[in-house]
């Protein structure tokens, strides 16, 4: 899961926001890109992926779930690998907590953007769906304190519980999520395909994700459509790769290219790898 989420924001980072001509010329899968305008070398992962580290960590740790060790631990991820991709102003905010209480007391958590979706995926590897939920709302809560906010983490947590559990097939998945995930607002439906470019509120990205998994014929597809739709694809591709890893049904074919070209320093592949192991062995 580990693995294949981060090549999926590695990937989705050179296109994110990017102009639609930038998506229709290199959108091939052929290699990673830079972004026109970030400053993110090719092939490295953003805040998705290293938040999605902190959660994992968590879980294989046993650490006790609450706000105190939770935020503790994103202040840890971040700070011994600082790198770009977080939005300015909660990057600014990482640089200067020094723990996770600073971190409590300083947060402002009335967002419904992506961030807690983004990094919900691996909660989804326990096997009981509604300790899974609760996990899940209470590290939402931490930064995402809004029903919109906390129902797409949600949403994203159960994609690959859906499909590592087997609870139905690929194309219900819209169908459980809206069965056991408050209604998001603007999101009505999370069976309702999505179409077009996707903005920076999380259900969004969601439903995004719902749609490439569930329509895709392999995950070098899934990869594709996320990256088609424009705006903020590395959170969609984050989240559908994280789920389509789990699907029995979708031909595992991300192009060897692309792992092989995936950062490889301190806690690139071998990292996310031997840590994928330890995920999957819950």
């Amino acid at each position: 899961m580990l693995v294949e989420l981060a090549i999926g924001d590695a990937y989705g980072a050179g296109f994110e926001y990017a102009p639609e001509q930038v998506v229709r010329a290199h959108n091939d899968l052929s290699g990673y890109i830079e972004h026109p305008t970030h400053e993110i070398p090719a092939g490295h992962y953003t805040d998705d992926t290293q938040m999605s580290l902190a959660i994992a960590e968590a879980l294989v740790d046993g650490l006790d779930w609450t706000p105190r060790v939770l935020a503790a631990k994103f202040v840890e991820v971040f700070r011994r690998d600082p790198r770009s991709g977080y939005a300015g102003g909660f990057q600014r905010f990482l640089e200067s907590v020094a723990d996770g209480d600073e971190f409590l007391a300083r947060i402002r958590p009335h967002s419904d953007k992506s961030g807690a979706a983004m990094r919900a995926c691996p909660v989804g590897v326990l096997p009981d769906l509604d300790e899974v939920l609760a996990r899940t709302r209470v590290q939402a809560a931490i930064t995402h304190d809004t029903p919109a906010g906390i129902a797409a983490a949600c949403a994203a947590a159960l994609m690959p519980h859906y499909f590592r559990y087997d609870l139905g097939p690929r194309a219900d998945l819209g169908r459980f999520l809206t069965e056991h995930v408050p209604d998001a607002g603007s999101a009505r439906n999370w069976a309702t395909p999505w179409t077009g470019a996707v903005g920076a509120p999380g259900w969004m990205s969601v439903r995004a994700a719902v749609t490439a998994v569930t329509a895709g014929s392999s995950m070098s597809d899934v990869l594709r459509r996320c990256v088609d739709f424009t705006g903020d694809v590395d959170t969609v591709a984050t989240i559908a790769l994280a789920a389509g890893s789990c699907a029995a049904d979708l031909p595992q074919d991300l192009p060897d290219h692309l792992l092989a070209g995936l950062e490889t320093g301190t806690y690139g592949r071998g990292y996310l790898e031997a840590l994928d192991a330890r995920l999957r062995a819950l």
